[in-house]
């Protein structure tokens, strides 16, 4: 019996060490995300994390009060000043009774690391869970991946959770931006 135990928490032990490698924002705690689309969010049928960070695209008036019953407490949002949201986003969020952070990353020129550490500090000021979007949350994967690297990810683990944060059409700027650091070391 007591072979059997041993052999059974040897398998948890060793379980434990891979899962951050299956899931590479395991390994960086805080940065764990999750992307969800406003039309998953409503659809009910996904539960809402409940930690961390969830990136979306522009939410709705409907997206702000799903995530509100499920007890988020803040809303940072990426897009630019100029960008239309449908709504007086500031206002809205603010009547729900969520926090609202504006940190504009209106192009690409604007995805750097810099802005990875101001949302950092933005994310580790909140206490809960926190809806982070642009206008289709690939700014936000864009970020998140600088965010990981500078965390000290490899660039394929930092690129790995920005595509899970809604990276996509920004990957070669990511790819960039992590080429000219390594060029500084």
């Amino acid at each position: 019996m007591a072979d059997i135990n041993w052999s059974v928490n040897i398998m948890a032990l060793l379980l434990a060490a891979a899962l951050p490698f299956a899931n590479p924002s395991a390994a960086f705690g805080d940065d764990a995300v999750s992307i969800l689309s406003q039309t998953e969010i409503l659809a009910g049928s996904t539960e809402l994390p409940t930690s961390g960070a969830l990136s979306s695209g522009q939410p709705n008036v409907e997206v702000l009060d799903r995530i509100k019953k499920a007890g988020y407490v803040a809303v940072i949002d990426l897009r630019g000043t100029d960008e239309d949201r449908g709504m007086d986003e500031e206002k809205e969020v603010i009547d729900r009774g969520l926090d609202y952070y504006a940190l504009p990353i209106p192009s690409r020129e604007e995805i750097t690391f810099e802005n990875a550490t101001k949302l950092d500090q933005l994310l580790a000021s909140v206490n809960g869970p926190v809806l982070v979007h642009c206008g289709s949350g690939n700014r936000v994967g864009a970020v998140f991946a600088l965010r990981a690297s500078q965390s000290g990810a490899s660039n394929e683990e930092a690129l790995a959770i920005g595509r899970q944060a809604g990276l996509t059409s920004l990957d070669p700027v990511v790819v960039e931006r992590l080429a000219e650091r390594d060029g500084e070391d």
